[in-house]
């Protein structure tokens, strides 16, 4: 009988079944039992859709961005998925943003797909379930599926881990360019987009963007990838066009490149994700018992009356074969 649900689900999804997708990614992310299993079933269904992600600090209008971005792609006939990984709520869990909001005018599409995820805490910018969504969109047969990230800094660009090309949404006037060095962001961005670039200061930080690639100009003569940078008024559907050309160019850069460089790029996304998929599930299996455990509650009573230090209590719940 579940045999026949699971696989009822994975023939739902794989014909794009909204409703059964929509309600497969709130399982994956509330973790509910099962989920796995579904998700093995999809694998061999994942044909390969055109990751794009979409990074910038809060304010930069990524969400308008994306929205335009879904216009376009429609026109053309492409399916779309969205992801925004939003901050998470103390109180429910959930996605507080909702920027989907922004997108309501495609709610009715079929052929396109929004939802909000949580961050859940994970400073990364994306959790494991968005990983999974990722993949559920993708056996839905989606031809690009674009995540747009909460926030940008020096451990938020998990995206690129995901994303065959990673766009980086800066605006004049916010010391970008100083976060762009502080965050090691240059090295994160595929495409760099200055929004709201009929603001003062628009060109200055064009250039002094374009100055600091220029900085690793000797790696761009060695074939790699140079980031254009570009310049947008998302809210006026200004710059969005050259942006989806750009992502193109991008793509086709990547295909031309050889065989084995293209199996090692593939391995090491492959390894990365394995290595934070284990992680996802080592927490999961071990931490969450280990919290919940009487021993835990007494390490924390010890070290609020002073009798034990935190880092002996560390170290004896998480190796307690080692406690003398």
């Amino acid at each position: 009988m579940v045999t026949n649900m699971m696989n009822n689900v994975v023939e739902k999804v794989v014909a794009g079944d909204v409703r059964t997708a929509a309600r497969l990614i709130r399982d994956i992310d509330d973790e509910l039992p099962g989920t796995r299993e579904i998700l093995k079933a999809l694998h061999p269904h994942m044909v390969r859709a055109y990751v794009i992600g979409i990074t910038g600090a809060p304010g930069v209008g990524k969400s308008t961005l994306v929205d335009q971005m879904i216009h376009h792609l429609r026109e053309r006939g492409k399916t779309v998925g969205v992801l925004a990984v939003d901050p998470t709520s103390p109180f429910s869990g959930g996605a507080i943003l909702g920027d989907r909001i922004r997108m309501q005018r495609h709610c009715m599409d079929d052929g396109v797909f929004i939802r909000s995820l949580a961050t859940r805490g994970h400073f990364g910018g994306l959790t494991q379930s968005t990983r999974s969504a990722i993949d559920v969109l993708d056996a839905m047969g989606k031809d690009y599926i674009i995540v747009e990230t909460v926030g940008v800094g020096q451990d938020e660009i998990d995206i690129v881990k995901s994303a065959h090309t990673t766009i980086v949404v800066v605006i004049p006037g916010m010391g970008d360019d100083v976060q762009a060095v502080k965050a090691g962001i240059l090295e994160a961005g595929d495409i760099f987009l200055i929004n709201k670039s009929d603001r003062e200061g628009a060109h200055k930080t064009l250039a002094d963007l374009k100055m600091m690639i220029d900085i690793n100009q000797s790696k761009y003569d060695g074939g790699e990838w140079r980031p254009p940078v570009l310049m947008a008024e998302a809210v006026c559907d200004q710059g969005v066009v050259e942006l989806l050309e750009e992502i193109g160019n991008h793509e086709q850069h990547i295909n031309a490149m050889s065989e084995d460089l293209k199996i090692r790029e593939k391995a090491d996304i492959v390894r990365t994700a394995l290595i934070e998929m284990i992680k996802s599930r080592l927490l999961k299996e071990i931490l969450k018992p280990m919290t919940d455990s009487v021993e835990f509650e007494r390490a924390v009573d010890s070290i609020v009356d002073g009798t034990r230090d935190p880092y002996s209590a560390c170290d004896e719940l998480a190796f307690p074969c080692t406690r003398p």
